[in-house]
């Protein structure tokens, strides 16, 4: 009968998924410790940033009735250490950046625009306009109680930095969660080892573990298993204390693949199986209780695209991400691009920041185009044919790739 369902579409597929994707616990962390995590609640000013009003040059604060001056250096304003006294008129501070602005000055005339003679200071330039030009006033940045990050969103290096300097020492995040990948197939050999000529090296499940990484979970390896029921069973049951179970091969409905059975033999509950993309038609998501199991294909470029499409978004919801589907940026094509198949493809690419090419190789077993890409293109199932310089969506696969 299963044959008979029609795939599910990409989008109700990723819906249904997110839709019952369990939260997990939320801790308390040192926001210093929090790179990747989501934020399970905002993030408010608890002082203003900055609490007095700074320089933002070195040069000479002043009062701006006081111009053209000249003025009498009575003392020095340093970053860390402010002057204690008031600038009088006729007289000014030495400031450094950073420095607090001393009271009864409303100005800093940067040093390029003056000369000091001695305790004496001499404009020689242009006064700044208007005259605060060079300050920066308390609460510039923020102000307390001032809403700062909103729930759901990714501590980043620029995240960190403002919630520590809103005065949060520690922050709401979901713990790490808990990741099991599982290789299964009988044709798979354990990297670096000898492997017959029916053989290939294990890579899926390292390839999967590395993505799976980026976010803030702890993985464990499993396999490869055997392609039994008894040993793909036996390797479910170990992984109970998981959060998300990921397999890779077994997926489909040859006779060999022992996913769905498996599943059934520890009790799992199946939701679906099939989706309308390429490559990865063949995925399996089920249910242990609170556990997320995930069967992906095979084929080493179907696993990625399923994993980029799947794994990831599941992981980035169960940590609290307010979007955890990636959203697809334009490019334009470098050549002509051929009319669509029955399912929506991702096709592996190389961005150049600004036009995109297709990589001549295409084949779901092929693992070097996959390492030669930094994106996914997305073409619609029945597309029309697209001209070269088209706007395409494509997905992101490394930042890093750019730097």
């Amino acid at each position: 009968m299963s044959g008979r369902v029609p795939p599910l579409p990409l989008e109700a597929a990723q819906a249904r998924l997110i839709a019952q994707a369990p939260l997990v616990a939320i801790e308390h962390r040192a926001t210093a410790e929090c790179a990747g995590h989501y934020l399970a609640g905002p993030v408010v000013a608890a002082r203003t940033q900055p609490a007095t009003a700074l320089s933002a040059m070195d040069g000479y604060a002043l009062r701006s009735t006081d111009l053209p001056g000249p003025w009498h250096v009575i003392g020095e304003s340093a970053a860390g250490h402010p002057f204690d006294g008031t600038v009088a008129s006729g007289e000014a501070v030495r400031i450094s950046t950073g420095a607090a602005t001393p009271a009864g000055a409303d100005t800093v005339l940067i040093q390029e625009d003056a000369r000091r003679e001695g305790d004496t200071l001499l404009l020689t330039g242009t006064p700044p306009v208007p005259h605060d030009r060079h300050i920066r006033p308390a609460g510039m940045d923020f102000a307390v109680q001032e809403p700062l990050i909103a729930t759901g969103a990714r501590l980043g290096p620029a995240q960190i930095a403002l919630a520590i300097a809103a005065g949060h020492a520690h922050v709401p995040v979901r713990r790490r969660l808990r990741v099991a990948v599982i290789d299964s197939g009988d044709e798979l050999g354990a990297p670096g080892h000898p492997l017959l000529p029916h053989q290939i090296p294990a890579s899926n499940g390292p390839m999967l573990a590395a993505m799976a990484a980026t976010l803030p979970v702890d993985v464990t390896r499993h396999g490869p298993v055997p392609d039994t029921l008894e040993a793909l069973t036996a390797a479910l049951d170990a992984v109970r204390q998981a959060d998300v179970v990921v397999t890779s091969g077994g997926a489909s409905v040859g006779d060999h693949d022992l996913v769905r059975p498996a599943l059934e033999a520890i009790g799992a509950t199946l939701d679906f199986w099939r989706v309308a993309i390429k490559p990865g038609k063949p995925l399996l998501v089920g249910r242990r209780d609170r556990q997320v199991i995930l069967g992906l294909p095979g084929n080493p470029a179907s696993a990625f695209v399923t994993g980029t499409l799947f794994l990831l978004p599941l992981l980035r919801a169960m940590l609290g991400a307010a979007q955890p589907l990636q959203s697809p940026l334009s490019a334009l094509l470098d050549h002509d691009l051929p009319v669509g198949g029955g399912r929506t493809e991702f096709l592996r690419a190389q961005w150049d920041g600004t036009r995109v090419t297709l990589d001549p190789l295409q084949d779901s077993g092929a693992l070097s185009s996959l390492a030669r890409s930094n994106c996914l293109v997305r073409r619609e199932a029945g597309a029309p044919a697209r001209p070269k310089s088209s706007e395409v969506p494509i997905y992101l696969l490394d930042f890093g790739a750019f730097a």
